[in-house]
């Protein structure tokens, strides 16, 4: 499901407008993202937490040039769905 059909569900149950609508969806994940390079967590009750997860740092290997590449620690975003959310999921979606 891509951001416009969210936003096409959204206005089609609720009825209110596109443009309204679309500022919402945006203005949510913009807050989402400013809050986690800023170092926060997000709980979302009833649905999930975007967290951070720390990277520890590693030696890899630049191939072309036959070198090795420190990569230092990093944080990086990560979603965690709550119990329900991921029951839900286990629940109804068959595997492939």
């Amino acid at each position: 499901m891509t951001k416009a059909e969210i936003i096409a569900r959204i206005v089609a149950e609720t009825g209110i407008e596109k443009p309204a609508v679309t500022v919402v969806v945006e203005s949510l994940m913009d807050n989402l993202e400013k809050s986690m390079v800023a170092g926060n967590e997000v709980f979302l009750r009833g649905f999930g937490s975007f967290i951070l997860k720390k990277r520890a740092s590693k030696k890899a290997r630049n191939i072309s040039k036959g070198t090795t590449v420190n990569i230092p620690a990093h944080m990086i975003p990560a979603f965690k769905p709550c119990k329900e959310f991921m029951n839900a999921v286990k629940d109804k979606v068959k595997v492939k």
